[in-house]
């Protein structure tokens, strides 16, 4: 999975100009519309992580809790059209929707949704910060990314070794932890089995 389709691969087709248009502004940094979506984009991703930061804060909820939950629908709303007219723009919106930068964008408004009906889950949206990757090919960074698409690749072929690194990791805090919490006994004032199973990893 690369980090950023070609071009190529996505570039509308060009009996479609308005596709063309949007691709240009969407997609390409190098035209003044282009590097204006791009940092207007940024500063929307940055200032919808800041709300869900606040609202995360029981004083300033309080406070500002119907303006914080209106802010955060509102960049849910435009997070999700903005995802749309990507895919509108895009000659294959599977393989940009499949791509890294494609579920990023899904899921920069999917917890959104999801917190609409299933209530805690709209902390989730701070993953967008993600986004700002995106700083990347504004600032013409571009020929990183093929670095970082080394880098993925790297990861999936020691996939295997990370699997049991994180499995014997999480073996020794479930042991360490229930002798902490046999050793010290019910009488104490230690925290309940699970709390002490992940004290390790607690700051």
């Amino acid at each position: 999975m690369a980090l950023q389709p070609s071009r190529r691969g996505l570039a509308p087709n060009r009996r479609a100009p308005w596709r063309e248009r949007l691709f240009t502004i969407i997609f390409e940094s190098d035209t003044p519309a282009g590097k204006a979506f791009d940092v207007t984009l940024i500063l929307a991703i940055g200032i919808s992580v800041g709300v869900v930061m606040l609202d995360s804060v029981r004083s300033v909820r309080q406070q500002w809790g119907p303006w914080l939950r209106l802010g955060e629908a509102v960049f849910t709303v435009l997070f999700t059209v903005e995802y749309v007219v990507r895919l509108l723009c895009v000659h294959d919106p599977r393989r940009y929707a499949t791509s890294f930068f494609g579920m990023v964008d899904l899921v920069a408004f999917l917890p959104g949704w999801i917190g609409f009906f299933l209530p805690g889950t709209s902390y989730m949206i701070i993953v967008r910060v993600l986004r700002i990757l995106r700083v990347f090919r504004v600032l013409k960074l571009g020929a990183y990314l093929s670095e970082a698409n080394i880098l993925l690749a790297s990861l999936r072929a020691s996939r295997k070794k990370i699997e049991v690194f994180l499995f014997t990791v999480t073996m020794l805090v479930i042991i360490f932890g229930s002798l902490m919490y046999l050793i010290e006994g019910r009488k104490t004032a230690s925290p309940p089995f699970p709390a002490a199973s992940t004290g390790p990893l607690s700051p």
